[in-house]
């Protein structure tokens, strides 16, 4: 590396422990030098790589705490019992109580699982969203035109993303570009907001709609997350927050009369 200090002070940027300032003048230095660019992004693939593929969970403290209370309960209760013969309703009792922790553990797992899968493509999203503000990488199809933008993702995606320009409410059509997020090909629609710069990661649906927007804040930028019946959406940008929530909800109502 041609800036010793820099792969120190990227691991605090990426857990959030540098100052605002720092923030700022590291993000700056990215945006004009390729070679910190690159390595930040493998970075931010193998930080993603590792929650994916090695998660860690730990039982809640309350299931942790009801268990210990049986056990000794349990135990208690066995040391005043005389000596007797098993049964099949004495050896089925334990079987049921470990089966229900079983499924208990399970259920613990999936949504864990859940869990990691969502703050793993979290980090893609965003890996995305700062890789297009390098200059050059922000748009494939510049154009203010939805009706540009739209017809270019024909043959170029398996799927054809509704474009809107809300230029008449201070959020103007950039244009558009292929990204790749969550191992796939994806739309990305960029929007301006003075000086900001919006995402919208868009591609089909393979869940049912939620409700509302899902909320993360990361490294100074804002993420807004839903999903319709047709697609997913993925809103990013450093725009403050009240007003991407405003722009998101456009875009929303857009969606719903389309």
């Amino acid at each position: 590396m041609s800036h010793p200090n820099f792969e120190a002070q990227l691991d605090a940027y990426l857990d959030g422990e540098l100052t605002a300032g720092d923030v700022r003048t590291l993000e700056t230095h990215l945006a004009q030098c390729v070679e910190c660019t690159r390595f930040r992004d493998r970075r931010l693939e193998l930080r993603a790589a590792i929650v994916a593929g090695i998660p860690t969970f730990q039982a809640p403290p309350a299931l942790r705490d009801r268990i210990r209370a049986a056990a000794r309960t349990g135990s208690a209760l066995e040391t005043k019992r005389a000596p007797r013969r098993f049964t099949m309703r004495t050896l089925w009792r334990p079987l049921a109580l470990a089966a229900s922790l079983a499924v208990v553990a399970i259920g613990g797992w999936s949504l864990a699982l859940q869990h990691v899968a969502g703050e793993a493509l979290a980090d893609n999203v965003l890996a995305s969203h700062v890789r297009s503000l390098m200059p050059g990488h922000l748009t494939d199809v510049l154009s203010s035109d939805q009706h540009t933008v739209k017809p270019w993702f024909n043959g170029r995606l398996d799927y054809s993303p509704s474009v809107y320009d809300f230029a008449g409410r201070g959020y103007p059509l950039l244009g558009g570009r292929l990204d790749y997020v969550g191992g796939r090909p994806v739309a990305a629609l960029v929007y301006g907001r003075r000086q900001h710069v919006i995402n919208v990661f868009v591609w089909p649906a393979t869940s049912g709609p939620t409700d509302g927007s899902n909320k993360r804040d990361r490294q100074g930028y804002h993420m807004l997350h839903w999903t319709t019946p047709d697609y997913t959406y993925w809103v990013v940008s450093d725009l403050g927050l009240a007003e991407l929530q405003d722009f998101a909800q456009l875009l929303r109502q857009a969606d719903s009369i389309r």
